[in-house]
């Protein structure tokens, strides 16, 4: 797996490939993306993250040309996306929700299809076909017709369909969907390899771990609307508290261990299944140290603890509606 630290330096000084300035999007009364702004740079992994309903599919398509953009601009290595969108259609891969591919054809098919429909000459579509055939390991299946496929193949074929072309951007709109697990780690290490070579990848997924892997750099929306960005790393750092996790006894214990924690910090959460506190803290370990006191005091067994530092999923439930004001 590519390390995407290793390239902060390299992306840091790539140029600009994709650029939104003050998107807006709406449906009548509902609007769906406003004054959404960002650049992603050639060699770059940008991840789009928010809730359902967050304006990230909205967002790629008013950018890959499939809807008009209401209001602001965008730009894909240059070219203006509402002036220009034939020009643009040309320099983007993009791979949906569903898969696009024909499934009475095979992988080769497929691909010679869409070969034909970016007009690539034959010479040069039957060694770029043959080529991502084997980049992307689809030799066993490549001259199995689409239906007979996994999940994880379909998905794959979709992906390298996006790449017939070679194009300097490529968009992503939750690739790794119903996916299993080993699938997703394969196209994972696709993704990041895409990128190495200096392509621009905008992708949006609802899997934190899969951004907290992937991006070079994160947009995390809600509403239409950008709550943060940056990197993971500063993401993190931002919220500026650590979380203590407590496991109690039994589930009989949790209502009376949440009275106590929240004497101490405001915040906490629980979940009953797992008979868990989530306590956030401003002031770690003088924190923790006084709920396990005020727990014992209270005769409240505890199972387990333990003191980390936020996650990407932390980040995401204060940032956006789905977690309140957690």
């Amino acid at each position: 797996m590519t390390d995407r630290s290793s390239r902060d330096g390299v992306v840091g000084s790539a140029s600009v490939a994709v650029s939104a300035r003050n998107l807006g999007k709406s449906y009548g009364d509902t609007v769906a993306v406003r004054d959404l702004s960002f650049d992603a740079r050639a060699g770059e992994v940008m991840g789009l993250l928010g809730p359902n309903g967050a304006g990230k599919t909205t967002t790629i398509k008013m950018l890959t040309t499939l809807l008009p953009i209401d209001s602001g601009s965008a730009t894909i290595v240059g070219i203006d996306v509402a002036a220009q969108p034939d020009a643009v259609r040309r320099v983007i891969g993009l791979a949906g929700q569903f898969a696009a591919v024909d499934e009475k054809l095979t992988a080769q098919e497929n691909l010679e299809m869409f070969g034909r429909l970016y007009k690539i000459p034959k010479t040069e579509r039957t060694q770029r076909v043959d080529h991502l055939i084997d980049r992307f390991d689809m030799g066993e299946f490549a001259d199995r017709i689409a239906e007979t496929y996994s999940g994880g193949q379909r998905r794959r074929l979709d992906v390298v369909a996006s790449l017939i072309a070679s194009p300097p951007v490529l968009f992503l709109d939750e690739p790794t969907t119903g996916l299993d697990p080993r699938s997703r780690t394969e196209l994972w290490d696709e993704i990041a390899d895409l990128a190495t070579q200096g392509t621009a990848v905008v992708l949006t997924t609802q899997y934190l771990d899969e951004a907290d892997r992937l991006s070079d750099r994160i947009i995390i929306i809600d509403e239409g609307v950008v709550k943060a960005s940056g990197t993971s790393a500063e993401l993190k750092t931002s919220l500026e508290r650590d979380v203590l996790e407590v496991h109690v006894v039994s589930a009989e214990d949790l209502d009376r261990a949440v009275e106590v924690a929240e004497q101490v910090a405001s915040g906490v959460s629980s979940d009953s299944e797992d008979r868990l506190l989530q306590i956030p803290l401003t002031d770690g370990s003088s924190q923790s140290l006084a709920v396990l006191r005020q727990f014992d005091a209270s005769d409240i067994p505890i199972d387990d603890f333990q003191l980390r530092r936020p996650t990407l999923d932390d980040v995401f439930l204060t940032l956006t509606a789905t977690g309140g004001n957690r």
